[in-house]
């Protein structure tokens, strides 16, 4: 089933609609690749943002890119549990060794208790306007929410606590044959 090679790894690259890169990441280890996502790994992973800024991620992240959702998750193993940041964004392609995709803004906050928020709905509504978001991009994303909320309601995949444990003692062993 692998269209890449396990452990390889890849940077990655979010745009936004106008065609702009958004932000970019140095690293991201594949872990696995299944039906309808690829699973990666990454830790104190150095970010670039747009501007020049530049600042390093300070845990360990799980991260699930699908192949047909409008979403991605990553999940961050923090000291006190396991937080999870979704990005409501198109679906990710692979070219020169990056995975890219377009983020739209919209994100998923998800805490350990499994309560969540859905952040920067503003920043959303003012690119909508100013990047004339189709009609039917919009009505994806809505959908698309609803269905990331109800999988964080449900605990399923990727917000489980152990699809999230599985990964990281993978990416664990991966790391220190990486690094070695």
């Amino acid at each position: 089933m692998f269209e890449y090679k396990k452990y390889e790894r890849f940077i990655i690259h979010s745009y936004k609609h106008n065609g702009n890169i958004h932000r970019a990441w140095d690293e991201a280890v594949l872990l696995d690749e299944c039906e309808d996502y690829l699973v990666f790994g990454n830790d104190k992973t150095k970010v670039l943002e747009s501007d020049g800024r530049s600042w390093r991620t300070k845990e360990p992240s799980i991260l699930f890119f699908y192949k047909k959702k409008w979403y991605n998750v990553i999940g961050q193993l923090k000291n006190d549990g396991i937080y999870y940041y979704c990005n409501m964004a198109s679906p990710f392609i692979i070219e020169d060794g990056a995975i890219k995709y377009i983020d739209y803004d919209l994100d998923l906050r998800v805490f350990p208790d499994g309560a969540f928020k859905v952040l920067d709905r503003g920043e959303y509504k003012y690119h909508k306007a100013k990047m004339n978001y189709p009609k039917e991009i919009d009505e994806i994303l809505k959908e698309q929410l609803t269905e990331l909320i109800n999988l964080v309601r449900e605990k399923k995949i990727p917000f489980d606590r152990a699809s999230i444990e599985y990964y990281y003692n993978i990416y664990n062993k991966v790391k220190k044959e990486i690094t070695n």
